[in-house]
């Protein structure tokens, strides 16, 4: 795939998926705010409700005494009555309705002293009505039936109040708040309120006057300006009200989030799989743009390798037709030896393919045995000392075990020394010089392949053991292999339940450390 292609696909689903996660925070925030909105105009409401339900029972409290008081007075000072009536006829029945509607009023000046009132006298307004209904049909031998239906003398109680109130309130405003309500019919006014809304936080009250609590208030109370709403109680239109009902519903947030949280979640969940889905499909897609690349590299470094051994063979060969050639057996054994060196290289490189296909699909049969190390040490090192030797270095081995007996493939181990070794010929610049160390520790047999090449840094360290990883130095080419021999290394190792690790530094060489267990 086009790689200015391939980035504009992956801008254009991060824009998107950065879109989603968008509009799911947006929504989520704006359900939020929504629920709280409604709490809190729900709470107002609520408040107003209570304030005006503790304002109408005391209303209706005095009244009730003034009333009272009313019964044993025989006369009012004045009263007047008002009566309105009609009559409507209907012809076909010859059915005639007297409808007779009255209102009494009476009005009574009551001493205030038995009611422990800061006044002399107040005046009281009593109001009832009368409803009286006539029906008039006519009689068999003419004449005229009456029927008469009366409704008892009430209270109409709206009126009653508009009048009673503007008495009472100037009166009550010197009384104290703690002889006007208490904390019980609070709490359980707001607690009646809550349940028919159908809401059920924990709340704490009290009544301020003048910015200052009072005696009544809930034991956990605290003023916060984000939780705690208020309200006037005891309105007064004549005198500016200092009391102030403040309900505190401290669990609010958890309240509010409660309510959006079951869909919260299922789009967190939701978006929490696109996300997911999207990270592994960015992974797999840059998997498989490396393996491509990987896979582009291993063949054109597969080229390069068996392109100079197959010219070298082609030139040796063209060498060995030349007559002169001929007649000098030296220069024979010559090219019949570098034809046959090229050929076990070619032969090296497939085997090293074939060996991690094989692995790769679980077909390396491995057949272990007691082995002694320090021999296939020894006979790994007789692979590659001719190559050694032709660039003028050493191989050195320092064999301190006591004891190097383990459990392995012979034919594998031999392999996993030789790739070791290997490595540290092709990454050094000039002479490879190359010491191997072996001892005990414990149950192990410890085996250290140390050269004094160009080394790596801690970040080559971590993927050198990576399928075809070969650390580039500017042209791809420039150090001959595939990128397979530490792969088939560690791999064979892992079977072996052994372990390896590197120690390195940038100019100063590389240290292979290989622990296997021992024998018992």
């Amino acid at each position: 795939m086009n790689k200015k292609l391939f980035s504009f696909l992956i801008a254009l689903m991060s824009l998107s998926l950065l879109g989603i996660i968008f509009v799911q925070g947006y929504w989520i925030k704006n359900s939020y705010e929504n629920r709280e909105e409604q709490f809190t105009l729900n709470v107002r409401q609520l408040l107003i409700s209570v304030s005006k339900e503790i304002q109408l029972e005391e209303i209706e409290k005095y009244y009730n005494v003034f009333n009272s008081v009313i019964d044993t007075i025989q006369v009012p000072d004045q009263a007047s009555f008002n009566e309105l009536i009609y009559a409507i006829t209907n012809e076909r029945n010859d059915e005639t309705y007297i409808f007779s509607d009255g209102i009494l009023e009476e009005n009574y000046k009551l001493s205030t002293s038995a009611l422990d009132l800061d006044m002399d006298s107040i005046q009281f307004k009593k109001i009832t009505s009368r409803k009286i209904t006539t029906k008039i049909t006519s009689g068999i031998d003419g004449g005229k039936d009456v029927e008469t239906k009366t409704e008892t003398f009430k209270r109409l109680k709206d009126y009653e109040r508009n009048q009673f109130e503007n008495a009472y309130k100037n009166i009550l405003a010197k009384t104290p708040v703690h002889k006007r309500v208490t904390g019980k019919k609070i709490e359980e006014l707001i607690s009646t309120q809550l349940k028919e809304r159908g809401l059920s936080p924990n709340f704490e009250y009290a009544v301020y006057s003048n910015d200052l609590a009072t005696k009544i208030h809930s034991k956990n109370f605290t003023l916060n300006p984000n939780s705690t709403y208020g309200v006037p109680l005891f309105v007064n239109d004549d005198i500016k009200t200092s009391f102030q009902l403040y309900v505190n519903f401290s669990d609010k947030n958890n309240f509010v989030l409660g309510k959006i949280i079951g869909m919260a979640l299922i789009s967190l969940i939701f978006t929490g799989i696109i996300i997911f889905t999207y990270v592994s499909a960015l992974r797999q897609l840059q998997k498989q743009r490396q393996i491509s690349q990987i896979k582009t590299d291993f063949i054109n470094n597969m080229t390069h390798e068996f392109k100079t051994p197959i010219a070298t063979i082609n030139l040796a060969l063209d060498a060995l037709k030349n007559p002169k050639v001929n007649e000098n057996k030296e220069f024979i054994s010559r090219y019949h030896n570098m034809i046959r060196e090229e050929n076990r290289r070619m032969h090296t490189q497939v085997e090293n393919v074939l060996r991690i296909s094989k692995l790769e699909n679980n077909e390396l049969d491995l057949e272990k045995d007691e082995v002694n190390l320090e021999y296939i040490i020894e006979d790994a090192i007789t692979h590659v000392s001719l190559i050694v030797e032709d660039k003028g270095g050493y191989i050195n081995t320092h064999f301190n075990a006591e004891n190097a007996m383990v459990y392995g493939s012979e034919v594998h181990l031999t392999n996993v020394i030789v790739n070791v070794i290997d490595n540290g010929i092709k990454y050094t610049e000039g002479p490879p010089e190359i010491d191997v160390y072996t001892e005990n520790e414990g149950n192990y047999f410890v085996l250290k392949v140390q050269d004094k090449g160009i080394g790596m840094s801690k970040a080559v360290q971590k993927k050198i053991f990576e399928k075809f990883y070969r650390e580039q130095m500017g042209n791809i080419h420039n150090v001959k292999g595939h990128g397979l021999g530490l792969s088939y290394v560690k791999r064979i190792l892992d079977d072996h339940n052994a372990e390896i690790s590197v120690e390195s530094e940038k100019g100063k060489g590389s240290t292979f450390i290989i622990k296997l267990h021992l024998i018992s």
